[in-house]
């Protein structure tokens, strides 16, 4: 069933997940188990709002699975290091989007940022989709 997400609160999401990244990078960054894994998980999930905002009107299983399989792709992507991609990720933005090496705790991670944007999705943000099961309900 398609849903009609707000773009305001998606967008604000999206924002606010790459912020909380950034920022467990920047402030937490010499704790070894948020330099390995928040980061990643916060990275998932911000594509996971970022895709819910994009396509608005995906079902919540639709932006699930693309989110994962982007996250799988970057990841997989990792594996090849040819020049002009490793002058890419170089660059502080590509370092951030495409990362440096494949790492397969990092598809755990993004297993768990894709589950927090399913479980918000489903329990925590209104949108069109409960309103719709709520009223079919009464």
């Amino acid at each position: 069933m398609p849903l009609n997400r707000n773009r305001i609160v998606y967008g604000f999401l999206t924002i606010s997940s790459m912020l909380l990244g950034l920022a467990s990078r920047r402030f937490l960054g010499d704790v070894s188990f948020v330099k390995d894994y928040v980061g990643d998980v916060l990275w998932a999930l911000m594509v996971y709002f970022g895709l819910a905002f994009l396509r608005n009107q995906w079902s919540i299983k639709a932006i699930s699975l693309a989110t994962f399989l982007f996250s799988l792709s970057i990841e997989i992507s990792q594996l090849y290091h040819a020049p002009w991609i490793d002058n890419v990720r170089a660059t502080r933005l590509g370092g951030l989007i495409l990362g440096f090496t494949f790492v397969w705790s990092d598809l755990l991670c993004y297993s768990v940022g894709v589950g927090i944007g399913l479980f918000a999705e489903l329990y925590l943000i209104p949108t069109a989709y409960q309103t719709r099961a709520k009223t079919m309900h009464l």
